[in-house]
């Protein structure tokens, strides 16, 4: 049954809070994630293949565990956001957003009547039917949340309107394939990125819409918490995994 989102209260708190991606198609690793203490974790449909079946175990795991789950799903598609959602995720992130009307679809989307047009069903959402339907439509309302993935030269020009599109509950950089829409290819820390990055994170700002960083250099993540960021994705568990592995074997072959 869909809890209370506890990622949005503790933003609406402005408690810093951590989350990571979960590439493994695994459940286990789902819970790791959740008892290792962050408070988010992103289920990865857009780069990773993981059946419908494996995705509701993993949100499981991540309601077992304590830890708010986001999927983030290939694009702004309707009848994928509602199968994710119908799951249990309690929000989406949607990928290369580049304009309002793309905003306003994952919107919609996620949303019943009177902010939206997600289709009507009940199973796990509801607890079977332990929620009525009306209680159920008005928490999915209240608790879902929309995170715009900004990731090319066309969002970061059309950020302004994005962030004006009611319904987007957060911001999340991707300065990966951001650098390659601004002709740097895999660079994050280029120069027009980081401006780039700067700029997204203003504009939410001045909206009032969560801006979540992902830090990847020293001291990053200190600079953004003196300007007011308190939401980091650090990175994702296959990345994680393997710099733990090597560090390990490393301190005993040494």
């Amino acid at each position: 049954m869909l809890q209370p989102n506890k990622l949005k209260d503790k933003i609406a708190a402005r408690r810093a809070v951590f989350g990571l991606i979960n590439s493994l198609p695994l459940p286990l690793m789902t819970e790791m994630i959740g008892y290792a203490g962050f408070d988010f974790v992103i289920l990865d449909l857009e780069h990773a293949g993981v059946n419908p079946q494996t995705l509701e175990n993993m949100i499981r795991a991540a309601e077992c565990a304590g830890t708010t789950a986001l999927v983030r799903v290939p694009g702004a598609a309707p009848d994928i956001i509602l199968r994710v959602l119908d799951a249990g995720a309690q929000g989406i992130v949607v990928p290369h957003v580049r304009n309002r009307a793309e905003a306003e679809l994952a919107v919609s989307s996620t949303r019943y009547h009177p902010l939206g047009t997600r289709g009507i069903t009940g199973g796990r959402t509801t607890g079977f039917g332990t929620l009525t339907l009306p209680a159920y439509f008005e928490r999915a309302n209240s608790e879902l949340m929309v995170v715009a993935m900004i990731e090319d030269r066309e969002g970061v020009d059309a950020i302004d309107e994005i962030v004006a599109a009611p319904g987007i509950d957060m911001v999340l950089e991707g300065a990966i394939d951001l650098s390659q829409s601004l002709g740097v290819p895999a660079d994050a820390q280029h120069p027009s990125v980081q401006a780039a990055i700067r700029r997204i994170a203003h504009a939410c700002q001045a909206r009032g819409v969560p801006f979540c960083a992902i830090p990847r250099a020293p001291g990053q993540c200190e600079q953004w918490r003196e300007q007011g960021v308190h939401t980091f994705l650090l990175g994702d568990d296959r990345a994680t995994a393997f710099r733990a592995m090597k560090q390990m074997l490393g301190d005993y072959r040494d």
